[in-house]
């Protein structure tokens, strides 16, 4: 039997810097990968269609000037998603006139149930983009944010995850508990009780800050939760599942010596005369979205 092939684009460029580690965990969990500078993407927006996944990474897009994620948020909205997003509940920027052959290729991205993961910048573009939480297929209009840390600082830690067994975030299937590190200064999830409601109601809320040792959430505990998100919420998914914002970085944690922790669980797995696995977890929800396009989108 002839493997379908999956592609997985990633867009660079503009002070984005975890493209490299991305592509990596994406070939890894077996995806044909292309990084695509945005200018060429902007260009040929078109070429978004030839994709089943596509990851937005960490990094400081543009600089994180005027807020995180938001510059890149604008170009995209310009370039690839025309009239794309109402952001009337947070702000409203005014927009360029967009050309008439720049249409609607990202939100037609979306409609074709493609797979789109935004990681830490990547998390705050998609959500200034006002993509998720997507209520009612509505992927127009912003009510969710990432903002700055409570404690006032970047924090760059490792933090535990619990997973909600109740989503249907297409990235974390089978995973109930992962370990991951974060690194932003704008990592803080805030939205207005209505919306909150509905995020919690749909199962849209993916993963929560824990302990690592207890898995306890960290019930806003400073530094378990390290930003003081609302509901200890480290990212959230649209209705379908396919959409995915998260503020740690899985692509961070692709070997088992990313680990800080390596040479204690090394030293247990040779008394235990067991061979160490060498892939790290964060793998894992590459792998689970490489798989859901095999079997889905191909």
């Amino acid at each position: 039997m002839i493997e379908k092939k999956i592609k997985a684009l990633i867009p660079t460029g503009f002070g984005l810097n975890c493209d490299n580690e991305t592509a990596y965990c994406l070939e890894l969990a077996g995806a044909d990968v292309d990084l695509k500078h945005f200018n060429e993407i902007f260009k040929n927006s078109e070429m978004l269609h030839d994709y089943q996944i596509m990851a937005l990474g960490g990094g400081f897009s543009w600089g994180d000037d005027h807020g995180a994620g938001l510059i890149e948020a604008k170009r995209m909205q310009r370039n690839l998603g025309k009239n794309l997003v109402d952001s009337s509940a947070f702000y409203q920027m005014p927009t360029a006139p967009i050309e008439e052959n720049r249409g609607k290729d990202l939100y037609k991205f979306i409609d074709d149930g493609k797979l789109i993961i935004g990681i830490c910048n990547g998390a705050q573009t998609v959500l200034n983009l006002g993509i998720l939480p997507g209520f009612d297929s509505n992927y127009k209009k912003q009510s969710v944010a990432f903002t700055y840390n409570d404690c006032g600082n970047f924090r760059d830690q490792w933090v535990g995850l619990k997973i909600n067994p109740k989503s249907n975030c297409v990235f974390t299937k089978d995973i109930d508990y992962i370990k991951l590190p974060v690194r932003h200064g704008e990592g803080k999830f805030i939205t207005d009780g209505e919306t909150f409601g509905k995020i919690v109601g749909n199962n849209q809320y993916v993963m929560q800050y824990c302990d690592m040792e207890t898995g306890k959430l960290a019930d806003g505990k400073f530094p378990k939760n390290p930003n003081g998100s609302i509901a200890d919420i480290a990212g959230i998914c649209d209705p379908t599942g396919r959409i995915f914002a998260l503020m740690p970085h899985p692509e961070a944690f692709n070997h088992a010596t990313n680990d800080p922790l390596y040479t204690r669980k090394k030293y247990e797995y040779d008394k235990a005369g067991k061979d160490m696995p060498k892939e790290g977890d964060g793998v894992k929800i590459f792998r689970n979205a490489v798989e859901f396009a095999r079997e889905n989108l191909v």
